[in-house]
């Protein structure tokens, strides 16, 4: 069987996998996933050889370079199919099983970020008007409001005036209220059969940004082991306890994430006073941050803490402006959600 045949013979097996029991792993591209009987396997590609052989291989004293070159070629063949780089060998994964082009950056060198695309970097607006305050009226604003400000409390204490572990630890718990409240939202439209008027985007798009925020910052701060620990107590604790708050209120969570923002803002705003003072090195910013809000290549840390400070503020607009309706009475989805952060 010679090798023209091999691969045709992949081919049909590629084409045709569910009727003949085969399934290839996007994950092992040189693996191929065997499913007969209800037991699931791992056989290695090169495996195909010695079952070709066994099956009419004509002779039986064939060259080790020939059964080498046939083996590359079905691998590769494999490899094309499943959607994997043939340079490096590296899966180039799909969820609808399309490879997708190449990605590469203006000036034509290739895009190295796999956690977002050219199409989510923006610019940062830093004209949005940073002094803004929701002024409580009623109670539940007053309980948001003194619920953050007692908050605030244990972080002063414990940080102090490190801003950068300050702000890791807080953007671990920023990118929590938009995930709870995109999840419960996008349950919400399920049960009822109903749009969301686009919050449900709205509120993902916050969390994604969030998270941005902080792999931005992990790059700034080595964080040590008991600030990873305590990242994981309070992330623990707040998730559980946004969850049931978002249930019982939606329109008190928003206020308080609001008041965070807020608090965010000031947090950033001194982080600033400490790069123009000296006490915090002016460092180079990380390449990701370069990439995902457009900053000049010689962009400094100060140009990163000045665009997370814009993005904090746009947060806050969002979930008061959010709050708000929920007090006027107004479901979500009978108002547009705010206009994303491109």
């Amino acid at each position: 069987m010679n090798s023209r045949v091999t691969t045709s013979l992949v081919l049909q097996i590629l084409r045709h996998g569910r009727s003949s029991g085969l399934c290839f792993s996007t994950a092992f591209p040189s693996q191929v996933i065997v499913c007969r009987s209800g037991t699931i396997g791992r056989r290695s590609i090169l495996g195909f050889g010695a079952w070709e052989r066994s099956f009419g291989s004509a002779s039986p004293e064939l060259a080790k370079a020939e059964a080498d070159e046939k083996e590359k070629s079905i691998a590769e063949t494999v490899n094309r199919a499943v959607g994997s780089r043939p340079d490096t060998g590296a899966v180039v994964s799909s969820y609808w099983g399309i490879m997708p082009s190449k990605i590469t950056r203006e000036d034509g060198t290739v895009w190295p970020w796999n956690c977002f695309r050219p199409s989510d970097a923006y610019t940062a607006d830093l004209s949005i008007d940073l002094s803004r305050h929701h002024v409580p009226k009623t109670f539940l604003d007053k309980v948001a409001y003194r619920t953050v400000k007692l908050l605030r409390i244990p972080t002063d204490v414990f940080f102090q005036r490190r801003y950068g572990c300050r702000a890791m630890m807080l953007e671990t718990v920023a990118a929590v209220p938009g995930m709870v409240g995109g999840m419960l939202l996008h349950l919400k439209s399920l049960r009822r059969f109903e749009y969301s008027g686009g919050w449900i985007k709205a509120l993902l798009e916050e969390a994604e940004n969030e998270r941005m925020h902080l792999m931005t910052m992990v790059e700034i701060v080595n964080p040590k082991w008991y600030e990873r620990l305590l990242v994981l107590a309070v992330q623990g604790v707040f998730f559980n306890a946004y969850f049931v708050l978002y249930l019982l209120s939606p329109k008190l969570a928003h206020r308080v994430v609001g008041y965070l923002e807020e608090e965010a803002i000031h947090s950033y705003t001194e982080f600033l006073k400490d790069l123009d003072s000296g006490a915090i090195p002016n460092v180079p910013a990380p390449a990701i941050a370069i990439d995902y809000w457009r900053l000049p290549k010689d962009a400094r840390l100060k140009d990163v803490v000045l665009v997370i400070r814009a993005d904090e503020a746009h947060h806050r607009d969002v979930n008061h402006f959010a709050s708000d309706l929920r007090y006027q009475g107004k479901e979500l989805k009978e108002a547009p959600a705010p206009i994303g952060y491109h």
